[in-house]
C-alpha cells in the first residue's frame, strides 16, 4: 500500500501550532521584495540568485546564491544553508539575516532549494535511501551546487561550512556522511541521525518517538558510507527543548553517532549552564569537537536573538537568548571585514 507523504507529515507538522505567532498559510513560494514592519519601517529582502547550469542534478533541486555587492576578498568562505519543510531560502534567510552576516563578513552563501515538484512540502528527502547515497540523487545535487559555486567564486574550500534546518538539518548530516572531508564545519538543527529512516512512515515515527538505534550502533550507518575517511569537520548540534515536531531524544542520538564517529567517549564531555540552557561539548584528540545547544524554551526551529524582529513570515526562526547565526560565525571564525 501506497503511503501517502504528504497527508502524513501535514500531521506531524500540527504540533507546530503551538508555537507563538505561527501563520496560517504555507510560506509563498515567492517572497516579495520588501515587507514593511510594524514601525512602518521598509525591510528589504536581499536578492538570492538562482543558477541554472551546476552539474547533471539527479536530486532535481534549485541552486540559489548571495554574493555581497562589497568586494570579496581573495578565496572567500561558503556557507551552505538547507531550509526545512515548509520554507524557502528567501523566507528563512530573511528571517535569520544570513545575508546580513555575508555582507558583513565577506562569505558566499549558497541555498540548495527542495521543488513542490519533488515535496510538497518542500522536505528535502533524507528519509529515502536514493537520496542520500554518495554521489546519488539530492546530495549528488548538492554537493555539485558547492562545485560550482567554488569554481565561480574561487572559493578557499578549506573554509566551506553548511547548517540545515529540520529536514535541511537531517541533509546535512547526510552530506558530511558522504562527504566528510568536503567541510569545516557543520551545525544541524533539529534534525535526525544519518539513516534513522528508509521511508516516509519510519520518518515519522522516528521524529515523534525518538529513532531507534540500529544494530551496530549509530556509527555503523556513516561509516557504510564514509569508508576510511580520517578527517571530519567540527559538529554543532542544536535542539529546542520544547520541539514538538523533532523529539528532542533525536538530539541524543545525533551526539551518539559524531561522538561513535570520531570514537569520543560519552562521559569525556564538559557541561556548561547558560540562560538560554545547556552546551555539551566533547573533544577528539586530535581537535575536532561535537557540541550539543540545548535551548531549553525554543520551539521546533533556528534560534535568532531576541532583538526586534520584522514580519518575517517565517514561524520557523524564533528569538531565543541565543542567536545560532551569530555563534556560528564565532565557532567557524567568520569575523567582520575591515
Amino acid at each position: 500500500m501506497k503511503v501517502d507523504f504528504a497527508k502524513g507529515l501535514s500531521r506531524a507538522f500540527k504540533a507546530q501550532k503551538r508555537l507563538a505567532k505561527l501563520v496560517e498559510k504555507v510560506i509563498k513560494p515567492k517572497a516579495r521584495g520588501r515587507r514593511r514592519s510594524k514601525t512602518g519601517q521598509v525591510s528589504r529582502r536581499p536578492l538570492l540568485v538562482e543558477v541554472s547550469a551546476f552539474g547533471s542534478n539527479p536530486g532535481r533541486l534549485v541552486m540559489k546564491t548571495f554574493v555581497p555587492s562589497r568586494r570579496l576578498p581573495k578565496n572567500p568562505a561558503l556557507v551552505v544553508v538547507l531550509h526545512g519543510c515548509r520554507q524557502t531560502p528567501e523566507s528563512l534567510d530573511f528571517a535569520s539575516s544570513f545575508s546580513k552576516l555575508a555582507g558583513d563578513r565577506g562569505f558566499v552563501l549558497l541555498y540548495p532549494e527542495q521543488r513542490i515538484a519533488n515535496n510538497s512540502q518542500r522536505c528535502f528527502s533524507w528519509f529515502r535511501p536514493s537520496a542520500v547515497a554518495r554521489d546519488r540523487g539530492e546530495v549528488l545535487s548538492i554537493r555539485q551546487m558547492i562545485d560550482e559555486a567554488c569554481r565561480r567564486h574561487q572559493i578557499d574550500r578549506s573554509r566551506i561550512f553548511i547548517a540545515g534546518l529540520s529536514a535541511g538539518g537531517a541533509m546535512t548530516a547526510a552530506l558530511v556522511a558522504n562527504y566528510p572531508t568536503l567541510f569545516a564545519g557543520a551545525a544541524m538543527i533539529a534534525g535526525m541521525p544519518f539513516g534513522s529512516s528508509r521511508d516516509a512512515m519510519s520518518a515519522l515515527r522516528a521524529m515523534k518517538s525518538g529513532a531507534r538505534e540500529p544494530a551496530g550502533g549509530w556509527r555503523r550507518p556513516v561509516a557504510e558510507v564514509s569508508g576510511d575517511a580520517t578527517s571530519w569537520p567540527a559538529i554543532t548540534i542544536w535542539h529546542g527543548g520544547k520541539d514538538r515536531t523533532v523529539n528532542p531524544l533525536n538530539a541524543q542520538a545525533c551526539v551518539d553517532q559524531w561522538l561513535g564517529v570520531l570514537r569520543i567517549a560519552r562521559d569525556a564531555g564538559k557541561e556548561e549552564r547558560w540562560a538560554w540552557g545547556e552546551l555539551q561539548t566533547w573533544k577528539a584528540p586530535e581537535g575536532k569537537t561535537v557540541s550539543l545547544y540545548s535551548v531549553q524554551d525554543l520551539g521546533h526551529g533556528l534560534p535568532v536573538g531576541t532583538r526586534p524582529l520584522a514580519a518575517t513570515g517565517d514561524p520557523f526562526v524564533i528569538p531565543s537568548a541565543i542567536s545560532l547565526p551569530l555563534e556560528l560565525m564565532r565557532l567557524w571564525r567568520l569575523r567582520k571585514a575591515a
